[in-house]
């Protein structure tokens, strides 16, 4: 097993860019600070695109990750916005 990397991108309606932008802050801190988490960046490219680049030390970590993500303020802000993600593990 090795590093996991998800890359990609997640886009937001027009009406719901101020909703990403408030909630992001909490959940880029809350990621950061996950045991295991050897990166965690999400940048808004353009107005409601946010390109976001994780990488997690092993699967579990990244697992552990995905279960708080589903759980917290960010997913209920922002689970029904579009994700184009790519994760790789090596």
């Amino acid at each position: 097993m090795g590093v996991i990397r998800l890359s990609g991108t997640m886009t937001c309606a027009p009406h719901e860019i101020d909703i990403a932008r408030a909630a992001l802050p909490e959940h880029i801190r809350l990621s950061r600070a996950e045991p295991g988490c050897l990166s965690f960046d999400v940048t808004e490219t353009a107005p409601g695109v946010f390109a976001v680049t994780e990488s997690f030390a092993d699967r579990a970590a990244f697992d552990a990750h995905q279960t708080r993500t589903r759980a917290s303020d960010w997913w209920r802000a922002t689970g029904h916005m579009p994700r184009e993600f790519t994760v790789t593990e090596g």
